[in-house]
């Protein structure tokens, strides 16, 4: 599988964004998916992610309520709405997707196989 994300973006804070992450060489349904973020300095962390089917979403608690997590089967695409953008959302956020993550382990970096390369998120204050 191979994993492209993009729509990252410089937006003020308020603002909002919506990054794409499409799939090619394999249908993401039935798959785990989900979304890490990199900021300046620091080590990638979770944000959220989607556990195989679409009524199990996960949420970082530093963007619950900003920010949702979705899926069109059709395009093999994922998508993060980013809403009410804040200055500490700055970093690159990266997509990703596994078909083999158990529920306990989804908010774990190396629970998940494929990667896309990243895309950068920056939020001006």
């Amino acid at each position: 599988v191979q994993l492209q994300a993009f729509g990252g973006g410089l937006v003020q804070a308020g603002g909002y964004l919506r990054l794409s992450c499409a799939a090619s060489g394999r249908p993401l349904s039935g798959s785990t998916v989900a979304w890490f973020r990199q900021a300046p300095g620091k080590e990638r962390t979770f944000v959220s992610a989607m556990f195989r089917s679409s009524s199990s979403l996960h949420y970082a608690d530093s963007v619950k309520g900003r920010f949702t997590i979705s899926r069109d089967s059709a395009k093999n695409t994922v998508y993060l709405q980013m809403n009410n953008l804040r200055p500490e959302d700055t970093a690159v956020h990266y997509c990703a997707a596994s078909p083999s993550v158990i529920l306990s382990n989804l908010r774990s970096q190396t629970a998940h196989t494929y990667w896309g390369q990243g895309t950068l998120v920056t939020v001006s204050s």
